[in-house]
């Protein structure tokens, strides 16, 4: 959110179902920007496209022009700041795609026949368009954070960089592998090989550079 504050105009945050002090610090650190926080009472990421699809709404009651989607263990490197701002103002683009690093510490991503995410371009940023009729992916996990279909619309891939730190705490990582293998036992929406490779003991890291 530190980063997050050089390039936004205004914040939507779904809470959910947090135990901590997660509000009063989103609060806090956002303090001066217009912000909206939707509180779960009980977490629904067990049913992942109803969670994206409240995240979509909720931002549409603000009238957006252009949606920046991240999850709370998203960055984007520090030339996004002002890259962005050449990017919105391409009339002719409706839709910015972006590689995806998943981070194994503080300064690694990881590299291997699993973890390859940064090797295509995914949507991020996003011009609404009123008139769309926009189509989910309908699945329980990995269901996508825009409607599926957006990538119909007039898109351009950027280089600038986005880091994900989800994966960087080994803690994290052990509870990751126990929720998704509890919440895709037959492996309807993951890969099995990738989910039985989060504990690897030795993977094959890979030094960032800014």
């Amino acid at each position: 959110m530190e980063e997050h504050k050089h390039y936004i105009d205004e914040a939507v945050i779904i809470d959910d179902g947090s135990e901590d002090e997660s509000v009063d610090i989103c609060r806090q650190i956002l303090s001066g920007i217009p912000l909206y926080i939707i509180r779960n009472s009980v977490s629904k990421f067990s049913n992942e496209i109803e969670l994206r699809r409240q995240q979509w709404t909720e931002t549409l009651k603000t009238n957006p022009d252009w949606i920046l989607n991240l999850d709370a263990d998203e960055m984007f490197e520090p030339c996004f700041r002002d890259d962005v701002k050449t990017l919105m103002h391409h009339q002719d683009i409706d839709l910015y795609c972006f590689r995806l690093y998943d981070f194994w510490d503080e300064y690694h991503y990881r590299e291997d026949e699993f973890w390859r995410a940064h090797f295509s371009y995914r949507p991020f940023l996003f011009r609404y368009q009123h008139e769309f009729n926009y189509v989910w992916k309908e699945s329980a996990q990995h269901c996508g954070r825009f409607p599926q279909n957006i990538i119909e619309l007039p898109t351009a891939a950027s280089s600038d960089r986005l880091k994900h730190f989800g994966w960087a705490d080994p803690n994290d990582r052990i509870e990751k592998y126990k929720r998704y293998k509890t919440l895709d036992v037959d492996v309807k929406h993951g890969v099995k090989g990738q989910y039985d490779s989060i504990l690897d003991e030795a993977p094959r890291l890979m030094k960032w550079f800014e």
